[in-house]
């Protein structure tokens, strides 16, 4: 780490201790060459996501839009809030860790579904009714049997 002062390129961690929302580290640095102290933050480094739609076009991923596309499903629902972000964060650690660069919105519908299936049946319901773009009722009584089978 180069020192700000100096430029020297060698320097010693101090203390180390992790940031109030857990997301990254602070640590204090000694330079070897003119002891004067700094600060460092260390973060994860993430990838940026591009979603493939399905009309084939592309923009980046936003962890807001499922949560808002679950906060629709879950609407009137029990369901904590805490629920809604442990599962988008979960799909996001899911994705950046699979180190590709695009994924199709698809697999993210898909990803949704799998983690709320177990919270709520109706709130499944109506994700994959949307999701999965239903048209008509026997569509819909399709999915339900699917589900009911599944149980």
């Amino acid at each position: 780490m180069k020192c700000p002062f100096c430029g020297d390129q060698e320097s010693k961690v101090v203390d180390s201790r992790h940031s109030d929302d857990g997301l990254s580290i602070r640590r204090r640095r000694e330079c070897l060459a003119c002891q004067r102290r700094f600060t460092t933050y260390e973060i994860v480094e993430s990838l940026p996501v591009i979603v493939v739609k399905r009309d084939g076009s592309r923009q980046g991923f936003d962890r807001n839009k499922i949560i808002n596309s679950m906060m629709r499903a879950f609407d009137k629902r029990q369901v904590s809030t805490e629920d809604i972000d442990r599962i988008t964060t979960e799909i996001e650690q899911t994705i950046q860790n699979t180190l590709e660069r695009e994924v199709s919105s698809d697999k993210i519908g898909e990803m949704v579904m799998e983690r709320i299936k177990p919270l709520d049946e109706v709130a499944y319901i109506r994700f994959a009714s949307v999701y999965r773009r239903f048209q008509d009722a026997k569509t819909f009584v399709h999915e339900i049997n699917k589900y009911l089978e599944e149980q």
